[in-house]
């Protein structure tokens, strides 16, 4: 078993009545790190341009296809015929697009990345540009190691004049360089940006970019929204909110994906951004978006909402006013558990919200999908719903309080009590003491206490009496003695040598 931990620790995961709500969901926000370890299959960073050997895209010159060695490509990228430093440009990007194991430290190691980059700057040979421009983008695709030698190399500007290209396939091969370079983190991110590339990449956008080009434009603009240590510059967002607005209206999946999952990046754990997010009027789309069967636009648009939901009272209200409250509950039911949990740490930061707040959550019936997670969900499930359980009770009005005990909410948490999470036993506890006390407020604790009694609650409790973590044992000797001590068998001497017992300092009881 765990030890116990401090009780300030336990106090800043947990919100007790009279805590500030914004801070309990910045709070909630840094559970995030664990909760939201990115998955490939939820976003993918860099990407390789993989040749189909069926059917590899034309040049455009005729020349015709010579295979190379990586030797032979090193001397024919030096040659001073343009027809073999195309051929050898040409090889070279076909060996770094096979799907496995592309050479692609080789190729740095051999020097050959500025050749690459000098090939970008060819105005007359769009050709070599573009073979230059592909063998880039997978070369940055790999390690940051690689991308580091790509972006010293002095690629950014010009793969963002290239931007500008007549070349509609240079143009895109240009676009797809600059987003794994800027998908490599915060550093190389910025150097797009500073390089001026926003704009460039906003004028490509229109009613008649083609739907692939379109795709590649969204997800670089996705990767310079990412990471948040630190956050793009305020001028990279301004300049781009406009634009994912109107990428929101679009009908295609992945265009919609990775636009909700660049304003997932921007809210994430900001209010500021979370604010200009909100005044562009996206919400209602997001809460429609929420409802789509496809779960690549499902899971960002989840995000993004559950992101401003860790906002201010306000914010929060304005994502209930788009309908949110109305959504959350089949999600609860989603089949796919990462979708619950994400769903279930939604509620929880509503829940965290003013009382008003957790009435509208009452009132949309939430409560009865939140207890079949209790009841039945994964364990990681479980947990994100014990939130919302938790920050109803310790923000809840009395009678809010009585509410949540009618619907059913004691069985499963008894039930939870011998899970192995000494955190969330003791949360659990705590969650139980509070709805006593409300009970017995309300004139209403013998029913409470037959309602803990009915599964087995009060033996468990009884047990956990003997915990060995100090913070459970207490809490459950609390709870016994105040509200069940007439119903056991322990006498009034046995309780104060068990307290004094359990309060020598070193004791550990198993």
């Amino acid at each position: 078993m765990p030890t116990s931990e401090a009780p300030e620790e336990r106090l800043r995961k947990f919100k007790y009545r009279g805590k500030d709500a914004s801070m309990m969901r910045q709070q909630r926000m840094a559970v995030n790190v664990q909760l939201r370890k990115a998955k490939k299959d939820e976003q993918v960073l860099k990407r390789r341009n993989i040749t189909n050997l069926c059917s590899d895209p034309a040049s455009g010159d005729g020349t015709k296809e010579v295979r190379l060695t990586l030797e032979e490509i090193i001397s024919g990228v030096n040659a001073s015929d343009p027809i073999v430093c195309f051929q050898a440009t040409q090889a070279a990007r076909k060996m770094l697009s096979r799907e496995k194991n592309p050479p692609l430290k080789l190729f740095v190691d051999a020097g050959l990345v500025p050749k690459l980059v000098e090939f970008l700057t060819s105005p007359f040979h769009p050709s070599l540009q573009f073979e230059a421009a592909w063998a880039l983008t997978n070369i940055a695709s790999g390690t940051s190691e690689l991308t580091r030698a790509v972006v010293e190399g002095g690629a950014v500007k010009p793969l963002v004049e290239l931007l500008s290209s007549p070349n509609l396939t240079v143009c895109e091969q240009a676009v797809w360089a600059l987003g794994n370079i800027a998908g490599d983190g915060p550093e190389f991110r910025d150097s797009v940006i500073s390089s001026n590339a926003i704009p460039h990449l906003l004028a490509l956008i229109s009613s008649t970019t083609p739907i692939t080009f379109l795709r590649n434009i969204t997800w670089a603009l996705s990767n310079l929204c990412r990471n948040k240590n630190p956050y793009p510059c305020k001028k990279a967002v301004e300049q781009m909110l406009p634009a994912l607005s109107q990428l929101l209206q679009h009908q295609d999946n992945e265009v919609l994906s990775d636009t909700c999952w660049a304003l997932s990046y921007l809210t994430e754990g900001c209010n500021e951004h979370i604010g200009q997010v909100v005044d562009l009027g996206v919400l209602p789309r997001l809460v429609q978006l929420m409802t789509s069967s496809e779960l690549n636009v499902l899971t960002p648009s989840l995000r993004t909402v559950g992101n401003i939901v860790t906002g201010t009272d306000h914010q929060t209200q304005m994502a209930i006013d788009a309908g949110v409250l109305s959504v959350l509950p089949r999600l609860l039911l989603y089949p796919k558990s990462s979708i619950q949990k994400e769903a279930a740490w939604t509620l929880s930061n509503v829940a965290a919200g003013p009382q008003q707040h957790i009435q509208e959550l009452i009132d949309c019936n939430v409560l009865h999908p939140v207890l079949a997670l209790l009841k039945n969900g994964e364990f990681k499930v479980q947990k994100e719903a014990l939130w919302v359980v938790a920050n109803i009770t310790n923000g809840g009005t009395m009678d809010q309080l009585i509410h949540l005990a009618h619907s059913g909410v004691l069985e499963p948490l008894v039930n939870m009590l011998t899970i192995p999470d000494t955190r969330f036993v003791v949360i659990i506890l705590d969650i139980i003491s509070f709805l006593l006390q409300a009970a017995e407020k309300l004139s209403k604790k013998e029913y409470l206490c037959l309602l803990i009694e009915e599964p087995g609650g009060v033996e468990i409790i009884k047990t956990l009496q003997f915990h060995e973590n100090h913070q459970v044992s207490m809490t459950a000797l609390n709870i016994i003695e105040n509200y069940f001590s007439e119903n056991t068998e322990f006498g009034d001497e046995l309780y104060k040598r068990l307290l004094h017992f359990l309060q020598e300092p070193g004791i550990i009881i198993r």
